[in-house]
């Protein structure tokens, strides 16, 4: 049996960094992670070939050369998706879909041969003894959830690993919390699964023998989901193992604010590597946190709880949203200065959305105010429903909140912010390596002599050679993510020239 998986197209996106891995000579930021993890599921004697669409091109010998075309995808990517599948009909090859997208939106794949949706460590061997028998049915799919016992080391050798900015790596699924318009519990479960220790550690080995040194990001949606287990089992082990192996990565992952609140994992993540935090801080709004039922953030000074997370040696990165019921005009200028005043420097702004199968989503259709489909990318200046506020009063007000924040006078002035408080960790891993170098002397032309923000790049460089020069590296760092920042938000404003 001979088997592609393809990964679809990515478009250019917050999150994507595409203009900023042009410095770094990059094809992508990420490797598809899922799809080498179901390759490990598939059995050792099928011939076995991936092909990332974000970084090489998919020909259509490579179609024709696989009795099965396996494909995963997240919504953003669903243009690409059905580019794949109408490809694969025309050559005659068969599909399988799983993944986040066909596992939302099932009834519109049906023109999918065969869609394995839900945890694929118990669709997946079901459809392969099928498919030995020559019997594979349409759809299989499943209420339970996986034991992560039985999730296998993904299968590095597929993909190069040159390639990318990051790797990625898996320890849980699932979330305490249950946020109105986050569709994390209704694809993974509100009881947060684990990986043990040994399974972790097997897979860092993976990852170091696949030559990789450099960043490695915990893809989980909340890390810290159980936090015992962390402190007690999970975290010693990656401290241990890094001595061990000489600090060749750093850690970066997603979690919760009320990180800030334990004082023994905070420490324990930083000495385990960790130099960066995803945290959903959506709103400084009581009235709009308690609509989205965001109760992690309730009741909490958040600018003081991501001071603490920052000075602790974890850099925040945050995610912001308007557009909420309650929201009132004076939100915008709210979320502005929140945003300054915290010294968070990637700071995504999206207009609310709701995606299939969150508990909004079904608000919203009960009360007939959904409009478009959701396109996976909310800091596009499209919602799929019918605001409280005036929709051209609310896509103002967004407007004017990244037209500020990502200002070089206000970018740089957060950056600057963000540094004089952050000390990593003596753990971190601190060389810097080829690629840095080639970004740094790329980011020279483009921001310090092309650039529009060339005052404020230079100001800022020189304030970190002379004034904390070990933080001269992530100064290099921002000032290129603020460049991809930009663009992102200059392609799709509705005036650009306000960037």
């Amino acid at each position: 049996m001979k088997i592609l998986l393809v990964y679809p197209d990515t478009p250019v996106t917050y999150w994507g960094f595409q203009h900023a891995l042009k410095f770094v000579s990059k094809k992508a930021a990420f490797p598809p992670l899922g799809l080498i993890t179901v390759a490990a599921m598939l059995p050792a004697h099928y011939e076995k070939r991936l092909v990332d669409m974000n970084v090489e091109k998919l020909y259509d010998r490579d179609i024709d050369w696989a009795d099965y075309v396996f494909i995963s995808a997240m919504v953003v990517q669903k243009q690409s998706v059905r580019d794949v599948i109408e490809r694969c009909k025309s050559r005659g090859t068969k599909t399988v879909a799983g993944g986040p997208l066909f596992t939302a939106d099932a009834e519109s794949y049906t023109d999918v041969d065969h869609l394995v949706l839900n945890e694929g460590e118990l669709t997946m061997p079901e459809f392969l003894q099928d498919l030995e028998r020559g019997e594979p049915k349409q759809i299989y799919t499943t209420d339970k959830w996986s034991d992560m016992a039985d999730t296998p080391v993904p299968l590095w050798s597929l993909i190069n690993v040159n390639k990318y900015a990051s790797l990625n790596i898996q320890y849980s699924r699932g979330c305490p919390f249950n946020c109105e318009f986050c569709d994390i519990t209704s694809l993974f479960g509100h009881t947060p699964r684990t990986k043990s220790a040994q399974q972790l550690l097997l897979e860092l080995d993976a990852i170091y023998a696949a030559g990789w040194k450099g960043d490695v990001f915990f893809v989980d949606d909340n890390f810290i989901g159980n936090k015992r287990k962390l402190v007690s089992e999970i975290l010693p082990a990656i401290i241990q193992w890094l001595a061990d192996h000489r600090y060749p990565f750093s850690f970066s992952t997603e979690a919760s604010i009320n990180l800030a609140d334990d004082a023994e994992l905070l420490d324990m993540i930083v000495k385990a590597g960790f130099n960066s935090v995803f945290i959903g801080i959506e709103t400084p709004d009581e009235t709009s946190l308690n609509e989205c039922k965001k109760t992690q953030n309730r009741n909490r000074d958040l600018i003081s709880s991501v001071n603490i997370i920052q000075q602790a040696g974890l850099e925040v990165k945050g995610g912001f949203i308007v557009g909420f019921d309650s929201d009132q005009p004076s939100i915008f200028s709210r979320m502005t200065s929140f945003i300054q005043d915290s010294g968070i420097v990637t700071a995504m702004v999206g207009l609310l959305n709701a995606p299939k199968g969150t508990d909004l989503y079904k608000r919203l259709e009960a009360d007939d105010r959904l409009t478009d489909d959701f396109t996976g990318d909310n800091t596009n200046f499209t919602m799929n429903f019918k605001p409280v506020m005036n929709k051209n009063d609310l896509v103002n007000g967004y407007e004017s909140i990244i037209s500020t924040i990502y200002n070089p006078k206000y970018y740089y002035a957060r950056v600057r912010r963000f540094l004089k408080s952050y000390s990593p960790h003596k753990n971190a891993r601190q060389k810097v390596g080829s690629a840095d170098i080639l970004a740094f002397v790329k980011s020279l032309f483009r921001l310090g002599i092309i650039g529009k923000e060339r005052r404020h790049y230079w100001s800022l460089l020189g304030w970190s050679l002379f004034k904390k020069p070990r933080a001269f590296p992530e100064a290099v760092k921002f000032s290129i993510y603020g460049f991809h920042f930009r663009k992102i938000y200059a392609s799709i404003a509705l005036r650009p020239s306000l960037l």
